[in-house]
């Protein structure tokens, strides 16, 4: 066996599914390894091993076991932050600030749930005189867990660790993608000894069979996924036949919404991260900007120069303020998006697009675009580019910032920028999303809880909430007075 091939951790064991793949860096086009990509025979199992960790190991019953787990994994993955940032960086094209924050928020969660073990518990009541019912939750069993490709390690600890906490065991399909990655993760996860063999599988995959397996499988109960809208639909509709629990992190369209009194210094550097962070690639992007008509003419002048000054480049450069995209196929469409929005009647304030010349063009290099319009209902507004690419509304009044922030199937997040402290509360209130933050963007803590409104998704991740998606409800009625003659 080639051990320099990224292999799958499945049962206790590294698999090799003889179906080898490259991984590539999206900055250069440089091969950066081999990985095996898993498939069906992975994902099935996958599934009989954490199915017979489930029965026979003591993990569903044993609180003080995964607490203690969770906490030894996020000892482990702090003691590999440096080697993860520089993976994320290689095959991701996260530069390394970004690369950074993805993988120092990973210990923290992990603890976070370790803490929610030892704290969970049902409850007792008497609904009657001397009727006594005990209310139980437990794990569902074995969980399928399905990452994306933009943020790998966060994303896939965000479901496995309530997943774990709750006493599921769970199989995990990583993106092909990032199976570098992957592997580095993999490695990790085993050498935690107290963890039992077949508790955490995970195996990586380009396509999506393996996934479909765990949706389709009578073994997995719960499936928790994040991506685009149109694969969660298709998940959901695949898993109904077995009633499955589904936690559902969709697609987004962040507005974010500048009135005229909002504090322009402030609020400007923040509307160009909230672009620019992975190179727009990020389900919470603020990719519809929505300004007051005072203010506008102001902000668009400020951004736009703040958006052609952003340096694209590879991670590998500290000068860097803009990693690649995943890749070519993604550059080719991001570019038609916004063709085909400038052929609709979009007005160009930013230009930027796909790096052509230079040593930047053998990478998945795409420079920011700003574009302003008038026709709310153009696909560039209500479709989700997953690109550096964004969307300039004019609004006059606050019915009108609520009216067209609320125009979209779309309710992930949503940001809004004033001094007026009753009007932020106000239209937070208004708006549909599951996250609303003012005069910021992008806050997320592992104990407050974030999803979708709409068509962004359902179920809730980090906080409390999480647990819901691998926890089954039991109600226990006894009488303790009956005797049996």
């Amino acid at each position: 066996m080639n051990q320099a091939i990224a292999l799958n951790w499945i049962g206790g064991e590294w698999v090799d599914s003889g179906n080898h793949r490259e991984s590539i860096d999206p900055a250069t086009y440089n091969i950066i390894g081999i990985y095996a990509e898993g498939g069906v025979a992975e994902a099935e199992r996958g599934v009989a091993a954490a199915r017979r960790a489930f029965e026979q190991s003591p993990w569903k019953d044993d609180a003080p076991l995964r607490s203690k787990v969770l906490l030894d994994l996020a000892d482990a993955f702090e003691r590999n932050t440096q080697a993860l940032i520089d993976i994320l960086t290689l095959e991701n094209g996260k530069i390394k600030g970004e690369a950074a924050f993805e993988v120092t928020m990973v210990p923290s969660k992990l603890r976070y749930y370790a803490a929610l073990t030892r704290t969970e518990y049902g409850r007792v009541a008497e609904p009657k005189p001397g009727k006594i019912s005990l209310v139980l939750r437990q794990p569902l069993g074995v969980a399928g867990i399905i990452v994306p490709w933009n943020s790998p390690i966060v994303l896939m600890v965000r479901s496995l660790a309530p997943a774990l906490a709750a006493g599921c065991t769970a199989v995990v399909k990583m993106p092909g993608q990032s199976a570098q990655i992957t592997n580095l993760v993999a490695r990790i996860i085993s050498e935690v000894a107290l963890l039992p063999i077949g508790v955490v599988n995970i195996f990586s995959e380009y396509g999506s069979a393996g996934s479909k397996f765990l949706v389709e499988s009578p073994d997995v109960p719960t499936i928790s996924f994040t991506g685009s809208t149109a694969t969660g639909r298709a998940i959901a509709a695949a898993g109904a036949q077995h009633l499955k629990r589904f936690g559902l992190e969709l697609g987004g369209k962040t507005p974010m919404v500048v009135f005229a009194d909002a504090d322009i210094d402030a609020a400007v550097p923040c509307l160009e991260k909230a672009l620019t962070v992975f190179a727009g690639q990020f389900c919470m992007t603020g990719s519809r900007l929505l300004v007051q008509r005072e203010v506008a003419d102001v902000v668009a002048e400020r951004l736009t120069a703040r958006l052609r000054a952003v340096r694209v480049g590879p991670a590998a450069d500290d000068a860097s303020d803009m990693g690649p995209l995943l890749d070519k196929p993604n550059v080719e469409r991001v570019n038609r998006v916004v063709e085909e929005a400038i052929a609709s009647g979009a007005k160009v304030l930013l230009r930027g697009g796909p790096v052509t010349e230079g040593p930047l063009a053998k990478g998945a290099f795409y420079k920011p675009t700003l574009l302003q319009i008038t026709d709310p209902n153009l696909s560039i507004v209500q479709r989700e580019t997953f690109g550096p690419v964004l969307t300039l509304q004019v609004f006059d009044t606050e019915a009108e910032a609520v009216e067209l922030a609320n125009n979209s199937e779309y309710g992930l997040a949503a940001s809004i920028w004033t001094r007026d402290v009753d009007r932020s509360l106000r239209v937070a209130r208004a708006v549909d999303a599951g996250t609303v933050w003012i005069n910021d963007w992008a806050v997320v803590y592992d104990e407050i809880e974030e999803g979708g409104f709409k068509q962004s998704g359902q179920g809730r991740l980090n906080g409390v909430a999480a647990l819901d998606d691998f926890i089954e409800y039991k109600h226990i009625a006894l009488n303790p007075g009956l005797r049996l003659s």
